[in-house]
């Protein structure tokens, strides 16, 4: 799939897009012929890169059952002749969310969409998923013979079917056909035993039970891949035997020359044996470990430096700290080097207050430089929150608005509510309405519940909504009971 384009943040789309809680507020204060354009917008066109973490669907729903929404851009969507052609489960998944959460806010016509679209969109799993959660037996019992039409009778057609139910997040309908379709039921019976039978005839070469035969293993590819020409195995095959070897490593290192054998690995080693080393003796805490990263971090094999940035995060013990402030130290150069930014994200985790200004430094460096983007942006943001840096204030709030991922703007707002003495009178009040159940969570367990008017009745709101999540409506309910009492 193609990265989303997000509008500025300033735009009602943009908001949408980011599923801040102005979004919504904007939506119902804007145009109502703008409003629905954005809203459809979003959902049609998913603007979340990664929809795993991100939430958009009660988000988005809610939306739609405030402006009284039509869904006819949504029933087009599904029913598109890409349906056939763009099978990935991206294109469709956060509409199907939607409709699910609008069938169970009683929206009939949001029913029967996800009903026509399991019976022959591309996507009907995950339709039925919604189905099961929300619809009645009969109605579930009639789509039956349209979803076993797509398992032809014949052996690969069955193994087709019981890869399906055994994949379903949801089991009610595959139980409720297993009683009317003997099909159904032989293939659910079937199912764990396929599963099963894969795991008991897993190929693949093991290693011997010495740190020599470890280490040779680690840079090993399994038959039939790279092992074909003789190559050592690459990017993530090789950083994942890297990790089992060294998990072998702990098992196998007793006498000296073992743990000698493992230090001259870690030092000029094969990539594989090199990496595996490097991470059994981080894992050991081992003295010599840090310098032996600081070689690594400076490699031209490109995997072995990789590899030594993901074990700086991976560091712990007394003298892990003083190692890391020195790689980091702007004096020193650390500012711009690739070891430092990995020593302040490891301060940011397991730093001390002392260690606030380097972390703010470094995230202030990072906006500079790369913007509200990239992996390591969040754990910089975190460590700000945990070391209580108030100097970061500034920096947070520009995430906050900023961040495309709702994700990361969740964690701007833990930050923000240990370091903003603003954020219970100003932020927690937009968070309210965010599209993350922590962030909402997060605003009814510190907002001001006094001088705007909006938070009573949203918070009243939130508490009687049979969608929302059981952690929100607890600090819901919560703050309204402590209020009453008072």
């Amino acid at each position: 799939m193609f990265e989303p384009v997000i509008a500025p943040s300033a735009s009602l789309l943009g908001l949408l897009q980011r599923g801040r809680g102005d979004g919504q507020l904007h939506a119902l204060a804007a145009d109502r012929a703008e409003a629905l354009a954005a809203l459809e917008e979003c959902v049609t066109c998913d603007p979340r890169a990664d929809w795993q973490v991100e939430n958009r669907s009660l988000y988005y729903a809610r939306l739609y059952m405030e402006l009284e929404a039509p869904l006819t851009g949504l029933e087009q969507h599904l029913h598109d002749p890409a349906d056939v052609f763009d099978q990935d489960e991206g294109r469709t998944g956060l509409a199907l969310a939607v409709l699910g959460h609008l069938a169970a806010y009683g929206r009939r016509d949001a029913l029967d969409l996800l009903r026509g679209y399991t019976a022959v969109g591309a996507n009907w799993a995950w339709a039925l998923d919604e189905l099961a959660l929300r619809d009645d037996d009969r109605s579930l019992l009639s789509l039956a013979p349209a979803v076993l039409a797509r398992f032809p009778e014949d052996e690969r057609g069955e193994a087709e079917l019981r890869a399906a139910i055994r994949s379903a997040y949801e089991p009610r309908p595959w139980r409720l056909w297993a009683a009317h379709y003997p099909r159904v039921a032989a293939a659910s019976e079937q199912s764990p035993f396929d599963l099963w039978q894969r795991q008991l005839n897993r190929s693949g070469v093991t290693p011997g039970w010495s740190t020599a035969d470890v280490l040779a293993w680690a840079d090993r590819s399994e038959p039939g891949a790279a092992a074909v020409t003789g190559e050592p195995p690459e990017g993530g095959a090789l950083a994942r035997r890297a990790a089992a070897a060294a998990r072998c490593l702990a098992a196998v290192v007793r006498r000296p020359e073992d743990h000698y054998a493992v230090l001259e690995a870690a030092l000029d080693g094969a990539p594989g044996a090199r990496i595996a080393a490097l991470r059994y003796l981080v894992d050991q805490q081992d003295p010599g470990a840090a310098a032996l990263i600081e070689t690594a971090a400076a490699d031209i094999d490109e995997r072995i430096v990789c590899a030594a940035l993901e074990l700086v995060k991976r560091m712990r013990g007394p003298e892990v700290l003083g190692h890391a402030r020195r790689w980091a130290d702007p004096d020193n150069g650390g500012a711009d080097s690739v070891l430092g930014e990995a020593a302040v994200q490891l301060l940011a985790d397991t730093g001390e207050p002392c260690d606030g200004p380097l972390v703010v430094a470094a995230l202030r460096r990072w906006l500079s430089v790369r913007g509200v983007t990239g992996a390591g942006l969040g754990a910089l943001v975190d460590g700000a929150g945990r070391l209580a840096a108030a100097h970061a204030v500034p920096a947070l709030r520009h995430i906050y608005g900023e961040a495309a991922s709702s994700e990361l703007r969740g964690r701007a707002a833990q930050a923000l509510a240990v370091t903003d003495p603003h954020f219970a009178r100003g932020i927690a009040v937009e968070c309210l309405w965010d599209c993350e159940e922590s962030t909402r969570e997060l605003a009814a367990r510190h907002v001001t519940t006094t001088g705007d008017v909006r938070v009573l009745e949203r918070l009243r709101r939130l508490a009687a909504d049979p969608a929302e999540e059981a952690e929100v409506h607890a600090a819901v309910r919560g703050r309204l009971t402590a209020r009453d009492r008072t």
